[in-house]
């Protein structure tokens, strides 16, 4: 077990490194960030002195060796654009991505979690039929559509809720649902699948001969169990909708990590594209790399596996 663990570790760290290299050399590929710091009509002079303070005159290698040095200590940069640390910046958006995407998750197992229980349940019937329909719908229609027609609809024609913003619960409602839509067709086909895996086992079957009412069936012996892989997905998915909502955050003018993200990108912000995109990256890792361990406690067999 030590082995397996120091070797899914080393994994992590690996692929830290890889992004960190990745996102650095991405981002300075979208300009010079000076242009955009100086007034119009600056000179050479003004230029070159904005790149000297930013230090962006140094050579590439340089300027990431002092960005993994400054993030070995924990210090994430300041932000070109806002002049404030990034990790400032960052945990004061992070309580609104936390709000959206907790209600977008919870819309999404609400919706997810019982449409693929029907699905399951009345295979090749009408429930089955509609609910591939929507698991179609929900994975090809882009969030920012679904968002773009839910404003036109809800706030233009209708009135009742607040096109963009936040500050009460109306605010959310929409971010949600377009969020958590894409989300809610991706659960409802994992539990379809789980479930028809589940159903066809051999205790379960089992289980309806001995005479069960089917819904202490369903409910006890076949939900319980196809609900890990759901639930592991889920949590995955939680720390996506966190860090990178940009699509969603950016339509509804919503002040969280996404929309920061896409503030750094318009602006040029590199301290602040590297810092969101690498603590994203690192939850996801972390996610993974748990998620990983508790297969391996589960499930001995896993542990061996070359």
């Amino acid at each position: 077990m030590k082995r397996f663990i120091v070797k899914r570790l080393g994994y992590a760290v690996l692929s830290l490194l890889l992004l960190s290299l990745t996102i650095f050399l991405l981002v300075r590929l979208t300009g010079d960030p000076s242009v955009l710091l100086v007034e119009p009509g600056a000179s050479k002079d003004d230029l070159a002195a904005v790149r000297l303070q930013l230090g962006l005159d140094r050579p590439l290698w340089v300027q990431y060796g002092q960005f993994m040095s400054s993030l070995a200590r924990g210090d994430l940069g300041h932000s070109f654009y806002y002049r404030t640390p990034v990790l400032e910046l960052y945990l004061s958006r992070l309580p609104h991505s936390l709000m959206l995407a907790v209600a977008a998750m919870a819309f999404s197992l609400l919706v997810g979690i019982p449409s693929g229980i029907l699905a399951a349940v009345r295979v090749n019937q009408w429930w089955d039929s509609a609910g591939k329909i929507f698991a179609l719908l929900g994975l090809s229609l882009p969030s920012f559509w679904v968002g773009l027609v839910m404003i036109l609809f809800f706030s233009v024609y209708l009135g009742w809720l607040p096109s963009s913003g936040s500050g009460t619960a109306l605010h959310v409602i929409m971010p949600a649902f377009a969020l958590g839509w894409y989300f809610a067709a991706a659960h409802m086909r994992l539990t379809r699948s789980a479930m028809l895996e589940v159903l066809g086992s051999e205790y379960v079957k089992l289980a309806r001969l001995k005479g069960l009412p089917e819904a202490l069936v369903i409910g006890k012996h076949a939900f319980k169990n196809a609900l890990i892989p759901v639930l592991t997905l889920a949590g995955i998915n939680l720390v996506i909708m966190v860090n990178v909502a940009v699509v969603v955050e950016t339509v509804f003018a919503w002040p969280g990590v996404g929309r920061l993200l896409y503030e750094g990108i318009s602006f040029r912000d590199f301290p602040v594209v590297q810092a969101t995109v690498l603590i994203g990256g690192a939850m996801i890792v972390i996610v993974n790399f748990f998620v990983d361990v508790l297969y391996a406690v589960i499930d001995p067999r896993i542990r061996y596996e070359r």
